[in-house]
């Protein structure tokens, strides 16, 4: 056994390493992006284009679960040499209906008003780019699940190349305003296209699993907690401008601009999660499985804490400079505003590295509790708390997440993964 979880240990490793370095691209074309909205954008649209992007990327946040989730279900059907089933199929067509309602009340003009400054095709192309996001999360749970890394690592990259390439086109043809930026944003979502085949043959839908409620109840769940992610991750835009006060519109564009440099870390973390679902799974079935996540839990956890103080502290000195530097010196921010940003992006980072232990263990209600801790606070900070809005937005970014840390690491330190929980199709207890 314990050669076992060495062998697993390195293929993970090796997978992770060819994923990172397609997603370091990715992440490098994705902040092309950025710097042309910050460039061609006063302050004010780009409080605007940046709370849409917030929604937008928010939603595929929301849906990362299902690529968890397909990809646990995935793993489990390669382990017995089959493809996954009808579960997958369920959990495919809740998400899409959930996505489908949310982006409807959207289109609600109050609703537009408050999150696209009335903007009424913000709400009609995120309806149309959420949607394709259940398409492509399927997609990426079904190739990482089935251990397909080279498909998989080509469609993150693809996400953000299709988005680079049409940006371009509209530069060309002087169509840099805010409606056609919004089309090449959206236009990632529908990279799954490319990977359709691919991802196709390793699903049969006519094979039986878990019924529609067990799966309907999980991923419903852990949409929610996702949801509550998003909502302080790639929604924050979107939630700042919901419940932060308004008339500020200016310094709050430079904050959304800032808050993308200090989100590096977070970037690197969606398929580094997924590849820890399946690992935890494989785990779970060895004798050293339960001690060594333990052990690595804990040490990961103190890592995180001085890694979030070293990087507060270098984007205190050095953030507003790099701001600067990519988005002109009419967007910088202040030092204190990237400490409180990056503070915040580190310890996310770690939660959700934890979070991906309880997913792989089904515990959805505990993933649950553990994002509603960190959006209630931040959003009661921004509700309550004494002060500007940029006083309140990094306030409650930096609270959220350190109360956040402290509430999964005692359920993810209590848990004591069981070989019992990697039958494909069990029924695990939300509990």
């Amino acid at each position: 056994m314990p050669d076992e979880t060495a062998r697993l240990g390195k293929e993970t490793g090796r997978s992770a390493g060819r994923i990172g370095i397609f997603l370091l691209i990715a992440i490098g074309l994705g902040y092309v992006l950025t710097v042309v909205w910050g460039r061609v954008l006063d302050p004010a649209d780009n409080k605007v284009f940046l709370s849409f992007w917030g929604v937008l990327m928010g939603l595929g946040a929301a849906l990362s679960p299902l690529e968890q989730e397909i990809s646990r279900q995935s793993a489990h059907a390669a382990l017995e040499g089959a493809k996954a089933g009808k579960p997958a199929v369920r959990a495919f067509t809740v998400c899409a209906v959930l996505v489908l309602l949310f982006c409807l009340l959207t289109l609600i003009p109050p609703v537009t008003q408050r999150l696209y400054g009335g903007h009424w095709e913000f709400a009609v192309i995120v309806l149309a780019g959420g949607v394709s996001f259940a398409f492509q999360f399927a997609a990426r749970g079904l190739l990482i699940g089935q251990h397909r890394i080279r498909p998989y690592s080509w469609l993150i990259m693809a996400e953000a190349l299709v988005r680079v390439l049409l940006l371009g086109v509209l530069l060309v043809a002087g169509l840099a305003q805010l409606v056609p930026l919004a089309l090449a944003a959206a236009a990632g979502s529908f990279a799954w296209l490319l990977f359709a085949r691919q991802a196709g043959r390793l699903v049969d839908p006519g094979l039986e699993g878990e019924a529609l409620r067990p799966v309907a109840v999980r991923i419903v769940t852990l949409m929610a907690g996702a949801g509550l992610t998003a909502s302080v991750i790639t929604g924050y835009p979107a939630m700042v401008s919901l419940l932060g006060p308004s008339g500020e519109d200016d310094r709050i564009g430079v904050l959304f601009l800032a808050l993308f440099v200090a989100r590096t870390p977070l970037m690197l973390l969606s398929p580094i999660q997924a590849i820890a679902v399946p690992t935890v799974v494989r785990l779970s079935g060895t004798a050293d499985g339960p001690r060594r996540l333990r052990r690595l839990l804990s040490v990961g956890a103190l890592a995180a804490l001085v890694l979030a103080a070293a990087g507060a502290l270098v984007g205190f000195l050095i953030g507003p400079w790099v701001v600067e530097l990519l988005y002109t010196a009419k967007n910088r921010p202040e030092g204190w505003w990237m400490a409180g940003l990056v503070w915040s992006s580190v310890l996310l980072t770690a939660i959700q590295l934890a979070a991906a232990v309880l997913v792989a263990q089904a515990k959805a209600n505990k993933v649950l509790l553990t994002w509603a801790v960190v959006a209630a606070t931040s959003a009661l900070v921004l509700l309550f708390l004494p002060g500007d809005a940029v006083f309140r937005a990094v306030a409650g970014l930096a609270l959220g997440p350190t109360l956040g840390l402290a509430v999964v690491l005692v359920f993810v330190l209590r848990v004591t993964p069981s070989a019992g929980n990697s039958k494909a199709g069990s029924r695990v207890p939300l509990v």
